[in-house]
């Protein structure tokens, strides 16, 4: 739930990965702060007062404890969210508090069920919780949770609902702590995800009316009945016979940590009627309820499913150039878990993207995981006030035929060039890797894309780190390139792909191709023809040529010209 409880339970659980402290001045940290308050109390009033969801739970979860850790680190008192309901129309007492829970990891629900006994696990339903107040049988209030000491009044809205009993089986007192959930068919939380379950239930609590069939839509899991019965299989029997099945059929013992795993994948992955984000264990024996108070007790705890959503604070944007010069912007983001795995940057694929979205340092984004390994951004869920500045390359400097030579505005492409020339793709050079060609660059030796043909054993070995024996290593790589064919040679220097080469093609063929020579070739479409065409007429690929010509590689001699050797 949206309240104090949940974000501050959730301050351990995401304790593994500290957030730094920002560095900002004292004007900005005000700020900054503010503008998050602002944003997390317009959340509040959507989804409390007007029944709308603008964030995703886990994300505004995720919002909340950051706020909580940069007063923390700025020395501002931190301020419970427990404002949320200022403007609802009813605000009732609960007559037992609605305690919320502490959100443990593996090793501490190990820790909680060590020396237990009469210990249950329930999965933990992702709804709207409400007290159900019933008198002689008959429901007398229905109550939101609220800050779980007061709430909104919704027994109008509850009497519409099929799922819970106007009336019970046996005229008692009786008062009972559940969650509305939106009914789901066969839905698997490891596949399915929220869905938005609980933002369709919270806007159906708060709007003026709802149709006969979304009224049917809304179940009711009682996961308490704290003036029940103490123990806890009376308990369970006794809200089966009110017709309450549901924690009936999805309560189940444990003994150990192993037990409570198998429950929790057990449930994660089969399919349920309502969504869920993990699983909460219960003290089959607990104080009476009206000693319960709005804060986590010890006597029941929650192991949530890993999150489908990390929220995470972008530090830095770089921009990747790659070979064909197509840039590709990366986050570099404070760490976040997500899915057990440490995800310290996201790439967003296109400039493009990254222009339409803006994002800067500072800012706030929800990542999620593609095919469950690759992470992906989802959006960007709350923007710093102070808009950084970046470096941002020009798209127009960078493209299939730029960056031939190191230069300080070309080293990404060029290095990226030298890479893709060694690799399998390219030359397929033993030894020879984006480590090597960083040695050489830090040497200053290699300026050109061929330079290193002409390296001896002595000016190898003159460079740092490498001894005699690399340098005899490189020397035979090297000299095996000069072997390679003129296809292979056309493909590591990265000429157009539908190059299909006849037998008698050598470089001066090639090159000397007018536009509609390229045309008549098999094959080749107009895009492909400008395409070649420019190329092979490039003067920077022309030069490259006539270091090859020099170096001695069949099919870049000229017709005239015997064999290297």
């Amino acid at each position: 739930m949206r309240n104090a409880l949940a974000f501050a339970a959730l301050l351990a659980s995401m304790s593994s990965l500290a957030t730094p402290c920002p560095d900002w001045s004292s004007a900005q940290a005000t700020h900054e702060l503010t503008a998050l308050q602002a944003q997390l109390a317009t959340w509040d009033d959507a989804y409390h007062n007007q029944g709308r969801s603008l964030i995703a739970d886990e994300l505004y979860d995720q919002a909340r404890v950051r706020l909580s850790q940069w007063q923390t680190c700025l020395g501002q008192a931190q301020q419970a969210p427990d404002a949320a309901l200022a403007g609802a129309s009813t605000e009732l007492p609960h007559p037992i508090a609605q305690t919320g829970l502490r959100k443990l990891d593996e090793a501490g629900i190990g820790q909680w069920l060590a020396g237990r006994t009469d210990a249950w696990i329930q999965p933990k339903v992702d709804g709207v919780a409400v007290t159900l107040v019933y008198r002689q049988g008959h429901l007398r209030q229905a109550i939101s949770r609220g800050d779980g000491r007061s709430g909104q009044a919704w027994t109008a809205r509850a009497r519409e609902l099929p799922a819970i009993p106007q009336q019970l089986p046996q005229p008692l007192n009786a008062i009972l702590q559940g969650e509305l959930y939106w009914r789901l068919d066969s839905h698997q939380q490891a596949r399915d995800g929220s869905a938005g379950a609980r933002g369709k239930v919270a806007g159906l609590m708060a709007r003026q009316t709802i149709s006969v069939e979304e009224a049917a839509g809304i179940g009711l899991f009682v996961w308490d009945w704290p003036d029940g019965p103490a123990d806890m299989q009376e308990r369970l029997a006794g809200l089966q016979r009110l017709g309450l099945q549901d924690s009936h059929t999805y309560s189940r013992p444990v003994e150990n940590l192993a037990q409570a795993a198998e429950w929790r994948q057990h449930w994660y992955r089969s399919a349920l009627p309502f969504a869920s984000d993990g699983v909460v264990l219960r003290q089959g024996q607990r104080p009476a309820g009206e000693r319960w108070q709005a804060e986590p007790p010890h006597w029941a705890v929650a192991w949530k499913y890993p999150a489908s959503q990390a929220l995470a604070v972008v530090q830095r944007v770089k921009f990747n150039i790659g070979r064909t010069g197509r840039i590709n912007p990366v986050l570099e983001l404070q760490p976040v878990l997500l899915d057990d795995r440490r995800i310290s940057r996201v790439a967003l694929g296109s400039l493009q993207r990254w222009q339409e979205l803006d994002i800067r340092p500072g800012d706030q984004v929800a990542i999620c995981l593609s095919g469950l390994t690759i992470p992906r951004l989802d959006q960007v869920i709350w923007r710093s006030q102070q808009r950084a500045e970046v470096d941002v390359p020009h798209a127009e400097d960078y493209h299939a035929l730029s960056c031939w030579r190191s230069t300080p505005s070309c080293q990404q492409q060029f290095q990226a060039r030298l890479n893709w020339l060694a690799s399998k793709q390219g030359l397929n050079l033993p030894g020879v890797g984006p480590g090597t060609w960083r040695t050489l660059l830090a040497g200053e030796r290699l300026h050109g894309l061929l330079d290193w043909l002409e390296f001896d054993n002595e000016q190898l070995q003159q460079l740092p780190g490498v001894g005699a024996r690399r340098a005899t290593q490189l020397q035979h790589a090297f000299a095996q390139a000069q072997q390679r064919s003129l296809q292979q040679w056309l493909q590591a220097l990265g000429a157009p792909p539908g190059l299909n080469l006849r037998a008698d093609d050598d470089w001066t063929t090639l090159q000397s191709r007018s536009h509609a020579e390229w045309l008549r070739q098999p094959g080749v479409s107009q895009k492909s023809a400008e395409r070649l065409l420019a190329f092979f007429s490039h003067p920077e690929v022309q030069q490259l040529a006539t270091q090859l010509q020099r170096a001695g590689v069949e099919g870049f001699q000229r017709r005239d010209t015997p064999p290297h050797g």
